[in-house]
């Protein structure tokens, strides 16, 4: 039980000291960047699975009776 208490002990300092944690102008910017990136990759993906899926749908009709 004492190595447990140690390590959350050494942890919590270690976060404390040793950690550098952004400011808030840094977070914001991060945050932005994360929502602007996903938004690209979902535009992406959403052109990706219309194409996809008119292509799908020529190739069917080519073999339709």
């Amino acid at each position: 039980m004492n190595k447990v208490s140690t390590y959350i002990r050494e942890s919590y300092r270690e976060l404390l000291e040793k950690v550098t944690w952004p400011t808030w102008t840094q977070l914001q910017q991060s945050t932005v960047i994360v929502l602007v990136a996903t938004l690209i990759i979902t535009a992406m993906v959403a052109v990706m699975d219309f194409g996809s899926n008119q292509v799908l749908k020529l190739i069917y009709s080519l073999f339709k009776n």
